[in-house]
Formats: structure tokens, C-alpha cells, sequence
């Protein structure tokens, strides 16, 4: 295998590594050791436990016995605690730990080495020194875990073999949940890709006064994640975001080939029994999981690994087999697929950081019961009527509190889930958070156009990051994800969906999706939706429709809207409910003014930026010459009959 690893213990043969391990091992472990055929994995380990000096090593094969040991583990440790019911356990961070450590996550580079300008750079000598002096003993009086992982269905042309290394017993607990332990399969895999990422992780003490000491280090040469004196899954189970990452980095260098994005894929079922997969990206906290659950066949919320398959057709994989969901504002009304299980005793759930009520019941703000009165949560004893230090109401649940579960417990999982050649995807869609300016649908003309609403999300920033606040730019809802310079990440976009390799006929439909817009966007006070978080079923099913070629559209300046007709039809049919002629105008009038002002914001912001590709300012100009020559018939808001009318002429 050609790739290398760094040697951060020193031990660089095999020979070397098979030696320090047998003396620290005992007979059953030692045995599960000689299994794994792959040497560079064997060094791995080694180096790992000559840095970090862990009392014990265990390598977890999946086997129930070695899943039994993990969750009692988590338990013994403090790090997960019971709950009545059974299969239930919870876990809190610290309270100053609630997301990712952006301000302490770095890329390790070499001097001349491209890094995004949206992330953190070191360089890759000073950062592997802090490394070494950070991790050196942390596990002393621990256990390390060792697990070999699959980022994807066995024999996918886009999986990667992961190999996690951690002394946490709850960071193995959710790695069960959320990936596919295959310590079967992985040195085949590795054999087959030649190459397997890695992570190496410590919690250390788990104290608040460690958490100034706490960094997330990726070394994208040897595709390696360092995680140290942090707990929140974001910051210590890298096989997601971590090497998510890495696959960023792979797709931008087989450009044109696949891509690797922060997107959910979902199925929706149209007329004639047929399944139209779908794939969108939203930023964390921006309804990802709401949207994946909207599909009548689940195959994933967060990431997907996508490449042109040799039929011309787009393929898509989950890398992940799991669910790491924020809870906030999930309930029975909008999550009817997903509330069940978090009030069942058959699936297994992870809470972490929501409140544990009088009767050790996991509750949660936004989550349609009865308000408890008393409790604990991430910061403490908690009690309603509660105030922080600065006066202000101290939730019932932290906004980024969260659950996991494995996504076969789902009642609409699709066993497509595990096909090694991914789901067929005709339909790419882009969504933010966005209370004023975008309607709720809206089809890009062609590729380029669809490039450039994955380049424009604009959302509120989310509790997913310490520290954020306000309104942000998240392009393609991967920006914090995106390794290198973000010229050449756009330029493997437009590569990719303009390639000539995609069959005629099998071009995904690209389209925005925004169901954030608010009453006082649209002329009144209430700052609640302007219309329900279910009716993304049927903006994703007229797009579903509009892909199959069995609806109208409205050709406006930013692409193509919906006729109220269709809509109307699709109101009725999927949620037996009217939508009203008043409503429709409110959400797809097109608010001139707005739109050019995201557009000048975002010719402005990608101004900076270095190499950025000329088609994509070519588009926004388009665009925006579109709208004021519609401002100069039409005025500031402009209706879709209006638009209608304009085009029928």
C-alpha cells in the first residue's frame, strides 16, 4: 500500500510493532490482533499505544461480547448513565463543550500547502509536536479501544476503511450506532481502495480547565485525525466529519469523478409506484433530518458520497449507518417517523445534553409534551423558571442536544442503504436557514445555476459551533468541511455536474429548498413560518414531478418556480390540506431587492476569495441584470402571475 503513516510513537516495522504489542496484550486481544493482515494498521496501533500509554488495549471486532463489554464500559466509566427504559442511556459534555471547537480545529499543512480560508492552518512540523506533548500518557489508567470501520457499504466504489482509536468508551458506543464495524472486511477494503483514515482520540481527564488544551488536528498527508481533551461526538468521533474531510479532499482531486458532501439522501415515491432518490445539503440545525425523513425511503441525514457510475447515472452512498440528530423541536407534528423511537424501549438510543427529568425521562425543548418542572441538563441542576447569569432563561435542553440511533430502526429505512452501487439520484437540492429573501422551491436552469445555489446557502448561525452567532455564508452547507482552497472545491463542482459523462436523461435536477420564510418576510408581524415544516413533502414532491417532466414551472431570474395549480393539486393529495391563492403569492413573489442584495453580498464575499471560477460571477451577473430589468417593470415584489403573464407574452 503506498500510503504512509506517521510514526508519532517512533515504532516504524512491523516486526517493531508486533513486539511492543504482544508484551501489552493479553492472549484473546493478541489473537484479535493477528487477524488484521494490514501492516500500516499494526504500526498504527502500536504508535498510538507507545504515545499515549493506556493500562490495557481492546480491539473491538463487533462481535456482541465485544459490544457488551463497550456499553458497560461507558456505564463503569461515568462517561454514559441508565435510564428506565431499556436500551436508553445519556451522556453530557461539559457544559463549555456543547459543539464543535472550530477556534481549536487545524488543518496540519506543510508551508506552501493550500488551506481554505474559511478554516484554521498549522504547520504540519508544529502541530505533530503538540501532538506528541498533548497525547504523550494521556491514557495512562485507561483502556484504549481500537475498532476497523467501513465509511460506507462494503465494495462501494466511495466507501473508505476507517480505523478509530480512542480511549473513550461512549465515542465507541456511538461509533457502533452511527458506522459499520467491519473487522472482516477491512483489510480486503483496505487492499481493494489502498489507503484507510485515522483517528486517535483522548478525553484525558474530562475537565473544564483542560478544555484551553483541547484540539481537533487533521494531517490530510497521511490522512490522519488527532482529537484530544474533548468529549461532544463532533469533536472526537472524526470517522464523520474528520474524515469527511479527507473524502472532501479525495473528490476535489478526482475531480469530475465524485464529490463528498454534507447532504441527506431520501426517497420519494411519485405516480406509478415509482422511487426518484433525492440528495441536499443544508447546514447542521437547518432541517437536514426533517428532510431526510420527509422521503417515504431513508437512506441518510447528514453526509453522502456520490460518482458517475459507468451507466452515466449518478450514484450516492451514506457513509454512515446512523443517526446523530439534533432533538431540539422534534415532536409527533413535524417528526412522526422518527418521535417513536425516542419513546420506545426496542431501539438502542445515546442521549446527550438533553434534560433528565424527575423520573430519569429524556426530555427536551420544542418536543410537544408537557413542560417538565425540574431536572438536570448540560449545565447542571435545572428547574423551570430558571435564569443564567445574565438574566436570561436557561433552556430546558441545549439547542444542539442530540440522539443517536442506528437508521434501520427507522420505520421508512430503505435496505438500499447497504447496495455497494448507491441509490440512482435525480434530484440535488441547497437549503439554509432563510427567513426573507428565497421562496420556498426554486429549479436551476441548468448545471452552473445549480452550482451557484449550493455556493449562495446563506443560514443562521446554529449550535453545532461554540461560540457562533448571527448570520453566516455557508456554501454548499460543506464550507467547514472543505480542506483546501475553495476555488478548487467549486471548480470540482461545476466539473462534476457539467460532466458529459452523465446520460441525457439522467441529469440531476438541481433546485433551492427554503421552508424558513417567516409572516413578517411577506408584510406581517408573526416572525412563525409562513406555512408549516411538513410541507417540505410537497416542495419535494413537485420536484420529484418537475424531474419526471409532469409539471408546469415559471421562468424567473434565479430559475424556475411552481405554477399554484400543481402545488394546489399536491397540497390536497399529499397532506389533504388548501393552499390557499393568498399564501402561495406570499411564498413565491420574488422580493427584488432582497435577492440582489444576497447576490451583491455574495459577488462580494467570493471576491476575495483566490481562483475562483469566472462562470460562477457569470451567473450572479445574469441573475442580477434578470431582476432589475424585472424591477423595472414589475417593482420591488413581483408576483408569479405576474411572472406568468410576463412569460406567456
Amino acid at each position: 500500500m503506498a500510503q504512509k503513516k506517521e510514526m508519532i510513537g517512533g515504532i516504524e516495522t512491523l516486526e517493531e510493532a508486533m513486539a511492543f504489542l504482544e508484551a501489552r496484550m493479553d492472549a484473546e486481544t493478541l489473537a484479535k490482533l493477528k487477524q488484521i493482515r494490514t501492516k500500516d494498521a499494526v504500526i498504527t496501533i502500536a504508535n498510538a499505544a507507545q504515545l499515549c500509554t493506556p493500562d490495557s488495549i481492546f480491539i473491538n471486532t463487533g462481535s456482541e461480547e465485544d459490544l457488551r463489554f463497550i456499553r458497560e464500559g461507558a456505564l463503569a466509566a461515568g462517561e454514559e448513565e441508565a435510564l428506565p427504559m431499556p436500551k436508553h442511556t445519556f451522556h453530557f459534555e461539559l457544559k463549555e463543550e456543547q459543539g464543535r471547537i472550530t477556534d481549536r480545529t487545524f488543518y496540519l499543512a506543510e508551508p506552501d500547502e493550500k488551506v481554505s480560508s474559511l478554516a484554521n492552518r498549522i504547520d504540519r512540523s508544529e502541530g505533530l509536536a503538540d501532538v506528541k506533548a498533548k497525547m504523550g500518557g494521556i491514557m495512562k489508567g485507561m483502556t484504549m479501544i481500537v475498532g476497523l470501520y467501513m465509511r460506507g457499504p462494503v465494495g462501494a466504489f466511495a466507501s473508505n476503511p476507517s480505523l478509530q482509536i480512542t480511549s473513550s468508551f461512549y465515542v465507541t458506543h456511538s461509533a457502533e450506532l452511527l458506522y459499520r464495524n467491519r473487522f472482516n472486511d477491512f483489510d480486503n477494503e483496505v487492499e481493494r481502495l489502498g489507503y484507510f483514515y485515522t483517528n486517535i482520540h483522548s478525553q484525558g481527564l474530562n475537565r473544564s480547565e483542560d478544555l484551553p488544551n483541547a484540539r481537533v488536528y487533521m494531517d490530510r498527508n497521511d490522512q490522519t485525525t488527532y482529537s484530544i481533551n474533548c468529549t461532544y461526538a463532533g469533536n472526537t468521533l472524526l470517522m464523520k466529519k474528520g474524515n469527511h474531510r479527507f473524502s472532501v479532499d479525495k473528490a476535489v482531486k478526482n475531480r469530475g469523478n465524485e464529490l463528498s458532501e454534507h447532504m441527506f439522501i431520501t426517497g420519494i415515491e411519485g405516480p406509478g409506484n415509482r422511487t426518484t432518490w433525492f440528495a441536499g445539503a443544508a447546514p447542521s440545525g437547518c432541517g437536514k433530518t426533517t428532510t431526510a425523513m420527509a422521503g417515504h425511503h431513508f437512506v441518510g441525514d447528514d453526509l453522502a458520497q456520490m460518482w458517475i457510475a459507468e451507466d452515466g447515472t449518478v450514484r450516492s452512498i451514506n457513509p454512515e449507518s446512523g443517526i446523530f440528530g439534533i432533538v431540539e423541536d422534534v415532536n409527533m407534528e413535524g417528526d412522526p417517523g422518527l418521535m417513536p423511537l425516542l419513546r420506545e424501549e426496542k431501539t438502542e438510543v445515546i442521549w446527550s445534553n438533553v434534560l433528565i427529568d424527575e423520573n430519569n425521562v429524556p426530555q427536551w425543548t420544542g418536543n410537544g409534551e408537557e413542560a417538565p418542572k425540574k431536572g438536570r441538563n448540560f449545565q447542571g441542576a435545572w428547574e423551570a423558571g430558571m435564569v443564567d447569569e445574565k438574566g436570561k432563561p436557561v433552556p430546558v435542553s441545549h439547542p444542539n442536544a442530540r440522539a443517536t440511533i442506528v437508521a434501520s430502526a427507522l420505520a421508512n429505512y430503505s435496505p438500499a442503504s447497504e447496495d455497494p452501487n448507491g441509490v440512482e439520484t435525480s434530484v440535488i437540492t441547497y437549503s439554509g436557514r432563510d427567513a426573507d429573501t428565497m421562496p420556498p422551491v426554486w429549479v436551476a436552469r441548468n448545471s452552473d445555476h445549480g452550482v451557484a445555489i449550493g455556493a449562495c446557502i446563506v443560514s443562521a448561525a446554529t449550535a453545532t459551533e461554540v461560540g457562533a452567532s448571527g448570520v453566516k455564508r455557508a456554501p454548499w452547507a460543506n464550507a467547514p468541511f472543505i480542506p483546501g482552497a475553495l476555488g478548487e472545491y467549486m471548480d470540482a463542482q461545476f466539473t462534476f455536474w457539467a460532466n458529459e459523462r452523465i446520460a441525457d436523461g439522467k441529469r440531476p435536477l438541481m433546485a433551492g429548498l427554503n421552508y424558513f420564510l417567516t409572516h413578517k418576510a411577506r408584510g406581517g408581524e408573526s416572525t412563525k413560518l409562513l406555512g408549516e415544516k411538513r410541507d417540505v413533502k410537497v416542495w419535494l414532491s413537485w420536484l420529484e414531478r418537475r424531474f419526471h417532466g409532469e409539471v408546469g414551472g415559471i421562468e424567473t431570474p434565479i430559475g424556475i418556480i411552481p405554477e399554484y395549480e400543481d402545488l394546489k393539486a399536491l397540497f390536497a393529495e399529499i397532506l389533504d390540506k388548501p393552499y390557499p391563492m393568498e399564501l402561495y403569492t406570499k411564498q413565491f413573489s420574488i422580493y427584488v431587492d432582497n435577492i440582489v442584495s444576497r447576490i451583491d453580498l455574495q459577488t462580494e464575499a467570493y471576491g476575495k476569495e483566490e481562483d475562483i471560477p469566472a462562470r460562477f460571477f457569470d451567473v450572479l451577473k445574469e441573475q442580477k441584470a434578470g431582476l432589475v430589468a424585472l424591477k423595472g417593470s414589475f417593482g420591488s415584489v413581483v408576483s408569479p402571475f405576474d411572472l406568468k403573464e410576463k412569460n406567456a407574452a
